[in-house]
């Protein structure tokens, strides 16, 4: 209980400094608003081969916002070594990581609470599908990209060229979890009536999440030694 405690007043900390700040999450929607905006204009959203464009750029939108706050996530903590007075303090290192990562996760997920009816609005798509099953795709994509994101930031962070480092390291990794979330968005939001197949997809992205999420918990501690 203790680690949770310590990893929610860290994500707390973060989140307190982004309201006051206000410099990652304004950037992350913008961005976000900007790509859509931008392929609304580029493609005609009468024809049905646009809507088909739908889940890949639910998840254009996530993972390139994402990387612009994951980015900040320990990049902002070098500022006058707080990094090394976090890794110093009495807090086990899986607080620091649940901490960043929750932290991470919230900013994400208040992106894609606004950029995702936006693109539906501005596509004039309508959504017949599942909202629970389309809810928990989303979560569980997004979790697993963030908890491997945060962790590969906290390698990057220590690289001078942590904005090209982070990109390098997360897509090779994160590929099969974009493939297995992208199929399963495509079959909820395209072919309703075949949401057995969208189950599958996530219980091959859940169990990626899970053993990932694992090894980053089990390594993180050698991360700050480094």
């Amino acid at each position: 209980m203790s680690i949770l405690r310590n990893a929610l007043t860290i994500a707390g900390k973060d989140l307190r400094a982004e309201r006051k700040s206000k410099q990652v999450l304004p950037t992350m929607l913008v961005f976000a608003v900007l790509v859509i905006v931008v392929f609304s204009f580029a493609f005609d959203p009468d024809k049905e081969s646009t809507k088909a464009l739908i889940p890949g750029l639910i998840w254009i939108v996530s993972i390139f916002s994402a990387i612009l706050g994951l980015n900040r996530s320990f990049i902002s903590e070098l500022k006058n070594d707080n990094i090394q007075g976090m890794i110093i303090a009495p807090v086990n290192s899986i607080s620091i990581f649940l901490g960043k990562f929750f932290a991470n996760f919230v900013m994400i997920l208040i992106v894609q609470a606004i950029a995702i009816p936006m693109l539906f609005l501005l596509f004039d798509y309508q959504f017949n599908g599942s909202l629970p099953w389309l809810l928990l795709t989303i979560f569980t994509g997004t979790f697993g990209f963030v908890g491997i994101g945060s962790f590969l930031s906290a390698i990057a962070s220590n690289s001078g060229i942590s904005e090209m480092l982070l990109p390098l390291l997360l897509f090779p990794i994160a590929t099969p979890a974009l493939i297995g979330i992208v199929s399963a968005t495509k079959i909820i939001l395209r072919h309703p009536d075949q949401i057995e197949k969208a189950y599958g997809w996530l219980q091959l992205v859940g169990g990626y999440d899970i053993i990932f999420f694992g090894i980053c918990i089990v390594l993180f501690d050698y991360i700050l030694e480094v």
